[in-house]
């Protein structure tokens, strides 16, 4: 059994342990581990807080908050809303000496108290109080005055040591939000972010939410922070999840968790602090601060004795919850003994070498103790292997020659000895505790694998940070807050022997795809895909437009034999339905309210705006705004300027000139709203900078579906493409029968034709709940086949199975038919011979090619049936 250091990643406690040695890491000698992120690496240390993904680090070191609140209190005899300095100092020492490392604070100290802070290694969160508990925006002179108060609290405290961050707002009434509208208090939230960041700009920022307004979306904030006070285990575990979801590629501190002793008990109060404190470190949020420190509370002049949610009493005598938290807090952010199975980390590299290093380098820093890292060298030529060989501990498999992404997964497969094994691309770096999430998600749900977010590092230039947020990225897709659909190859991790029992990665995924394909045939067997927000890596985006371009033409390819494989999972113009919902920087935002109705968001407030939980509900795509991120729309741009350019010959056909126009404009208004959700780096961009980087993400958006469509087409994923090798049956409608001496279900029956179907390539989809009929069978674009299946029961087992099966063409394509119909007809009528051919033959051809789709669906069916009316004869 071995064990996770916990004492060596605590960032706040001053006795910080040297972690056991590992099979990877060339030095024994270190006494503090420093995460070597290269945004640090190239900066000085100021010994403030610094945001780094899902982390706040302090000085290179990631910093867990272990706090408490203090306050509020009555005014002591100087008039400040604290009590007197000796107290103060008894207190911030005992905070000390039970692992406390970060006091939160309600209204704004004096130095005096930030000093004391400092002297005991206690980091402050500072609250700029305003009076939020009434309608603060009716007033403008109100206004002005919160904002001035703002203004005049944050210089009182700038730059001070002690200095976590400032809290611009806590727990607005949901009645008051409701009042306003949740944009209106956002724009004056960032007002006030904006103050902050004027008068200190490297300090952090942060609104502190609670559940009856989690609706209310802060996307400026530098961490998101929740009051939550949830007594069941299950229902914070699930709660943080979706928090940690909410909180997206940002840190998540539980700003306030608590138990009233008073009608509690003692001993569960310090229960259920154990059990808190625990579930949010193992979600992965960076801290959280103890609702309170003592049970003297005050509120508005009133003292409150009828709650007592300190960790001491009034006279500051410890409760059994102070000492639960003393030793919960030392063993954070991980339990001191938890299983720890040994873990084989895989980097298969093609000419690698711009980017190995930082890979490898941040692999020495795992704070994990029982890995292994597997280099596999696919072919390159340049010096990828030998820089591999540099970092003791490393296993280096040199393929002779190119054999493809996949080949080089199962390479690393083969030569695993661990458990699990975790993928990281050669232009990536893991977060120093990355395993260690990966391991505890794996080791306490029923997951064949796990994955987390990737996200782009700063530094890289102008024209990675516009990729970074350009449509095309590696995303996580997931079906609840913890479950996953897909997750990228760059931050993936198996158990070695789910992998090995589906036969490891499909190698004719030479490039990208891999990772899609391998999730599919997991749950295909039924096993489920986890997902740890935790569990980062930082993965460079491509920095030149060239590179880029061709990155999304190999993603086409990747996306043609994916459907080659799994037909179902496409609709018939070739575009993937995901399950789930998608996830990260770059993706393509529907169009707003006011020009698709049909997709307003909802916020569930429940009656009469009581509801503890207030989410949004977003509505799934539907068909029309599905289309418009679709590459093939811009297929149908060229359809209309084909039709636009017959205004050549015959006038009326310009008619499609505004359509078209009205397409392009689509794809440019939707491309520019996306860009407007794009987050840069870094914040404080220059106006010129800025415009740089919204033109260039923008001109990337219009020109991804593009190289995407074309990586397509060229691999034969057309939306003219056809399923089935059989010769077209043409038949309309048409009736058959099996008899049976073997009773089955009718699901039998249909399973069976089902089977048959999928056997020689045809698509088949089953109807649904309120369909009248059971399958479908796609014969290309614009034509299939429905089936409807009848079992007449004759006693003894024997059945008569009556079937029938018809030709049906899909009513936009009837649309266009008669479209096209009627433009001939005018053409003839107007004597344009030259349009009326044109015309007349994309008629013709349309209609044959409708046809000739419902004729392979037919086909298709046919062969089924004579495959399965055989299998009947001979069981007879």
């Amino acid at each position: 059994m071995n064990i996770f250091n916990s004492s060596a990643t605590q960032s706040g406690d001053k006795d910080a342990q040297v972690p056991l040695n590992h099979t990877f890491s060339k030095s024994s000698t270190k006494t503090k581990l420093t995460f070597s992120h290269p945004t640090i690496r190239n900066s000085q240390f100021k010994n403030r807080p610094e945001v780094l993904g899902k982390f706040i680090f302090i000085n290179g070191e990631k910093f867990y908050i272990k706090g408490v609140t203090y306050g509020t209190f009555s005014l002591n005899p100087e008039g400040e809303a604290f009590p007197e300095s000796e107290i103060v100092a008894k207190d911030f020492a005992q905070m000390a000496a039970n692992h406390i490392n970060a006091v939160r604070v309600y209204t704004v100290p004096p130095r005096w108290f930030l000093d004391m802070a400092y002297e005991n290694h206690l980091r402050v969160m500072v609250g700029l109080p305003w009076e939020q508990h009434v309608a603060f925006l009716d007033e403008t002179s109100r206004i002005q005055d919160i904002e001035y108060r703002v203004r005049i609290a944050v210089r009182s405290c700038t730059g001070h040591p002690a200095l976590l961050c400032f809290v611009i707002g806590n727990e607005i009434p949901t009645s008051i939000v409701r009042w306003y509208g949740s944009t209106r208090i956002t724009r004056f939230l960032e007002g006030l972010y904006r103050i902050v960041k004027s008068e200190d700009s490297d300090s952090l920022v942060t609104y502190v939410n609670y559940p009856s307004t989690e609706y209310l979306q802060t996307p400026f904030v530098d961490f998101y922070c929740f009051n939550v006070y949830l007594e069941s285990q299950n229902c914070l575990e699930a709660y943080l999840a979706r928090l940690q979801i909410l909180a997206e590629d940002k840190p998540l501190v539980m700003a306030e968790i608590g138990l009233d002793s008073q009608r509690n008990g003692a001993q569960t109060q310090a229960q259920v602090l154990g059990w808190q404190i625990q579930a949010i470190f193992e979600a992965g949020c960076a801290g959280c601060f103890i609702f309170a420190w003592t049970d003297e509370w005050d509120r508005g002049g009133f003292e409150i004795k009828d709650w007592d949610f300190g960790l001491t009493t009034r006279s500051r005598q410890p409760k059994p919850a102070l000492e639960k938290v003393h030793h919960t807090f030392a063993e954070m952010p991980f339990p001191s003994r938890v299983q720890c199975p040994r873990i084989s980390v895989a980097v298969c590299s093609y000419n690698g070498s711009s980017t190995i290093r930082d890979t490898l380098t941040a692999l020495q820093q795992l704070e994990y103790f029982n890995f292994e890292v597997i280099v596999v060298d696919d072919g390159s030529i340049d010096n990828v292997a030998e820089i591999a060989r540099e970092y003791a501990g490393v296993q280096v498999i040199v393929h002779k020659y190119n054999q493809g992404l996949s080949c080089a997964r199962n390479t690393a497969l083969e030569a695993a000895t661990g458990e699990i094994i975790a993928y990281i691309d050669d232009d990536a770096y893991p977060d120093p505790h990355w395993l260690t999430y990966l391991a505890l998600t794996l080791l306490k749900g029923d997951w064949a694998g796990v994955g987390g977010p990737n996200l782009p590092p700063s530094g890289n230039g102008l024209t990675a940070d516009c990729v970074a947020n350009a449509p095309g990225g590696p995303i996580h897709v997931l079906l609840s807050d913890q479950e996953a659909e897909h997750i990228p190859g760059c931050n993936m991790a198996y158990w070695v022997a789910k992998l090995k029992a589906i036969g490891g990665f499909d190698s004719q995924f030479r490039a990208a795809g891999d990772d899609v394909d391998i999730c599919w045939r997991l749950q295909d067997q039924g096993w489920k895909i986890g997902f740890s927000p935790a569990a980062v890596v930082w993965h460079h985006r491509r920095n030149c437009v060239k590179t880029y371009w061709k990155q999304q033409k190999g993603y086409g390819k990747a996306e043609a034999l994916l459907e080659a494989k799994w037909p179902q999972k496409y609709n018939a113009a070739g575009h993937l339905s995901w399950a789930g919902r998608l996830y990260g920087k770059g993706l393509v935002q529907m169009l707003p309210l006011q020009m698709l109705p049909l997709q307003k968001r909802r916020i569930y407030h429940g009656s009469w705006g009581s509801a503890p939980f207030q989410s949004i509900y977003q509505p799934a795509p539907n068909s029309w705004t599905a289309a418009l991120s679709m590459p093939e729309w811009y297929l149908i741009a060229v359809v209309l300027a084909g039709l636009s350019s017959l205004g050549w010959f015959w006038q009326p056909a310009l008619f499609a000139v505004p359509l078209f126009v009205a397409v392009i404009v689509t794809l440019l208004v939707q491309a520019v709203w996306s860009v407007s959700h794009a987050r840069f780096t870094p914040p404080n961009l220059s106006s010129v900078d800025r415009f740089k980087r919204y033109g260039l993400t923008t001109i990337l958006y219009c020109l991804q579906p593009i190289a995407r469509l074309w990586g397509r087409i060229d691999n034969g994923l057309t939306p003219w493409r056809r399923r089935g090798n059989y010769l077209p049956e043409w038949s309309g409608r048409r009736q058959d029968q099996i008899w049976s001496e073997i009773w089955c279900s009718s699901t039998d029956w249909l399973s069976k034709i089902d089977l048959h179907l999928k056997q020689q390539g045809a698509i088949s989809l089953h109807g649904g709940d309120f369909d009248p009929w059971d399958l479908e069978i796609r014969g290309g674009l614009t034509g299939s086949a429905r089936l409807l299946i009848a079992v007449e029961e004759h006693g003894g087992g024997k059945q008569l199975i009556r079937l029938r099966c018809w030709s049906r063409i899909a009513p936009a394509a009837i649309v266009i038919l008669v479209l096209l119909a009627s433009l001939t007809l005018f053409a003839a009528i107007d004597q344009a011979a030259i349009a009326f051919l044109i015309l007349g033959s994309l008629t013709l051809g349309f209609g044959i090619a409708a046809s000739w789709d419902c004729a392979i669906a037919m086909a298709s069916y046919l062969k089924a049936l004579q495959q399965v009316q055989s299998e009947a004869q001979v069981e007879q």
